[in-house]
């Protein structure tokens, strides 16, 4: 089995066994956003929170 498949079967055996499919879809996106922005981290492809905040008030 490739990484992801791995990784995401780990996510789905933590689930209860109850869980919804639509359940499942947002906790492997979730997880995906979190390791994507843990990756950006490790890259240092980061902004400041005032940067942050800066582009907020210009929506």
């Amino acid at each position: 089995m490739t990484a992801p498949k791995q990784e995401a079967k780990r996510i789905i055996d933590s689930l209860p066994e109850d869980t919804s499919y639509d359940e499942i879809l947002k906790e492997l996106a979730f997880d995906r956003m979190i390791q994507r922005g843990l990756n950006d981290s490790k890259e240092n492809k980061i902004i400041s929170n005032q940067d942050m905040k800066d582009k907020i008030k210009k929506w």
